[in-house]
């Protein structure tokens, strides 16, 4: 069992950079790969996948919409992944989501077992 909590979120100016942080309780963490996802408003129930990490953070993947822009990274000692967003759009606006699995990293959002609450981004025009 993973405990999955986000924080960081909030508002922005377009142009601007937040940290979203998600921290994991449990022992395993370094066994999960993570990931971020977002769900925008009006979007339907469907995950858009950000950005992922392997367990050891050697390989990540990214979005096409946030290549360049946005960076993801882990401390497994710490037990929480990052999502480091600069250059931020008013398109990025959403409810940013981390994942945890087992099943190696990722774009598929069921792929993803553990979820937390998610953290509200909403970036100003």
């Amino acid at each position: 069992q993973v405990q999955l909590v986000e924080s960081g979120g909030g508002l922005v100016q377009a142009g601007g950079s937040l940290r979203l942080s998600c921290a994991a309780s449990g022992r395993t963490f370094s066994s999960y790969a993570m990931a971020w996802f977002r769900q925008a408003p009006g979007k339907g129930k469907e995950r858009e996948f950000v950005a992922a990490i392997s367990p050891s953070g050697a390989s990540t993947d990214y979005a096409d919409s946030v290549k360049g822009r946005f960076t993801i990274s882990r401390d497994n000692a710490k037990n929480t992944v990052y999502l480091q967003m600069n250059s931020l759009k008013p398109e990025d606006t959403a409810v940013y989501f981390c994942g945890a699995s087992w099943l190696g990293r990722s774009r598929d959002w069921t792929s993803y077992k553990y979820w937390g609450q998610g953290t509200q981004v909403t970036v100003s025009s």
